[in-house]
């Protein structure tokens, strides 16, 4: 009798969440007949079909290759995926866990089937697309919005004689209008689009969407179209097909390319205008001058000539006052994003990338793991892994003596059955049995591992290898490997304003997960993987005392 796992998924064409249970409920009814035992069911609620990178048939793949299932089973194979090579991708895995993949719509799976389904879905997903694609072309020729919303207007809800919806009409918004025409005017007048966000922040005035403004906001990208300075439906011309977006093959996200501008669509609505041609004109000036400025002045002030190099703490700094990023200012310094991009935080404290970086190095191999704290870390991590392992290691134990129970019985019935003792009730009993051992083997192959032990001289073995990372940060040729190494030991640095002009308060939180691996020698993230236990390590960096938490 096999063992079924049953998968499900519904996505943005069928947005109805009882879906996935009815799906289930109609695998689970024709399983039963056919007398196979359900272990489990898998699920992705509104999730696009188009990529593999969803967490139901991620955690699916993982329990197969596991041994927890014989067969998965699923209304259609397009429920597994849409795309032709993750169809393929997903009935090799199965294939190779030894596991058949059933569906309700073509039964067994077989080569046959991925190849031929697997080109009928991607060509359902082209026809899909271009039939997306000629439907937004039409709205833009008929002078009606094809996008979301822009900062500005509003939608019109209007109603077709049959009572259909009519999509993509749009109206200007007065009070947001009058905050475009502002924009326009202060930075044709000189002001820069940070100074314009910080100003529009400190008066209340809500961004698009109610969000905050941040200078990127207004400056937006000139060629592709964004931002506040460079929407030309504020000039009453309506353009579309800038852009193109591609799936990334490897994470599953929309990557953005810009289309030639002979494939551009442009419809004017000068209904729609908010601003004149006259002030449109002038902001445009204003930028080509700017980007002049950047082409010809010294590399260091090209700031916005070019995407900045990631530095070693890049996206780990945060600010202690708002939570918000520490990032690059110029010159290189670090300051609050929210500060001088947004003016809504009051720490004003920069900190010189060069000092960060080496107190940061130095918290990391002289304080992190400082050893008058290692003893008491030791005594409280291994307190809670030994109460989880204990339940842990009870409910195995637990299990296994059931288990025993269950096959002794099953045996007892079929020595029964041998021996001429036959009796009808004996075939259900038998049949529920087998189900109880069946789920009893199922949360056995699912059991997590024990949780590590902690070496006695982790501090030390820690110290010796954060050594050897920093003596490769100064070698060119190892530099990039060692600080991406030990950028996985930390989880995030935050800094606040120190009770001394210009000084400021660095607290390290470690990635214990990193740390553990680092002295164990084993993959990063492996040493410490579990959903039952959360631990980060602090410790101040240069200023204040080391601590640590549980």
């Amino acid at each position: 009798m096999p063992r079924v796992a049953i998968y499900a998924r519904y996505s943005s064409d069928n947005q109805r969440d009882a879906s996935i249970e009815d799906q289930v409920a109609v695998c689970r009814r024709y399983a039963e007949r056919q007398g196979w035992t359900v272990v489990d069911w898998y699920a992705d609620r509104a999730i696009s079909g188009a990529s593999l990178l969803r967490p139901g048939i991620q955690s699916l793949m993982e329990d197969a290759g596991k041994g927890g299932f014989d067969m998965v089973f699923a209304e259609a194979l397009d429920r597994l995926s849409r795309d032709q090579e993750d169809v393929a991708g997903i009935f090799k895995r199965m294939s190779f866990a030894g596991v058949k993949i059933v569906t309700l719509s073509e039964g067994e799976i077989s080569p046959l089937h991925v190849g031929l389904k697997g080109t009928m879905n991607a060509l359902f997903l082209k026809d899909l697309a271009d039939k997306t694609r000629r439907g937004l072309q039409g709205r833009i020729e008929a002078g009606k919005s094809a996008g979301g919303l822009c900062y500005g207007y509003d939608v019109v809800k209007r109603y077709d004689d049959d009572g259909e919806l009519i999509r993509g009409d749009r109206t200007i918004n007065e009070a947001e209008a009058l905050v475009v025409r502002r924009i326009f005017k202060a930075f044709a007048a000189g002001q820069s689009p940070r100074q314009l966000a910080k100003a529009l922040n400190a008066e209340g005035v809500p961004g698009p969407k109610g969000k905050t403004w941040t200078d990127t906001t207004i400056r937006g990208h000139a060629t592709r179209g964004t931002g506040i300075l460079n929407n030309e439906l504020y000039v009453g011309r309506l353009v579309w097909n800038r852009l193109r977006y591609i799936k990334d093959p490897d994470t599953g996200k929309r990557v953005s390319r810009p289309n030639p501008k002979s494939d551009w669509i442009a419809q004017e609505v000068p209904e729609l205008s908010i601003i004149d041609d006259s002030l449109w004109e002038q902001v445009k000036e204003r930028q080509t001058a700017i980007l002049r400025k950047f082409e010809t002045e010294p590399s260091p002030n090209k700031l916005n000539h070019a995407h900045r190099r990631k530095f070693f703490l890049s996206g780990l700094l945060s600010c202690g006052t708002c939570d918000g990023s520490y990032t690059i200012r110029g010159q290189d310094r670090y300051g609050c994003f929210n500060h001088y991009n947004r003016g809504i935080c009051n720490n004003k404290r920069t900190i010189k990338r060069q000092v960060i970086e080496a107190r940061v190095i130095a918290g990391l191999k002289d304080k992190l793991l400082a050893p008058d704290l290692v003893a008491e870390f030791i005594k409280g991590f291994q307190e809670e892994t030994n109460a989880l392992n204990h339940d842990r290691e009870l409910a195995t134990v637990q299990d296994n003596a059931a288990l025993t129970k269950a096959e002794r019985s099953i045996k007892s019935i079929l020595d029964a059955i041998e021996d001429g003792r036959y009796q009808r009730s004996m075939l259900d009993r038998l049949d529920e049995l087998e189900r109880q051992k069946d789920q009893i083997e199922a949360r056995l192959a699912k059991a997590p591992p024990p949780l590590p032990r902690i070496h006695p001289n982790i501090a030390e073995i820690y110290r010796t290898k954060i050594q050897r990372l920093e003596d490769a940060l100064a070698r060119p040729d190892d530099a990039r490997e060692a600080a991406e190494a030990m950028r996985t030991l930390i989880e995030k640095i935050v800094l606040t304003p120190g009770a001394k002009r210009g000084k400021v308060k660095a607290e390290l939180h470690g990635e214990l997960a990193a740390i553990l691996a680092l002295t164990s020698g084993q993959k990063p993230r492996a040493a410490l993987d579990d959903g039952d236990m959360r631990f980060s390590v602090v410790a101040g960096v240069g200023v204040e005392p080391t601590t640590f938490r549980l």
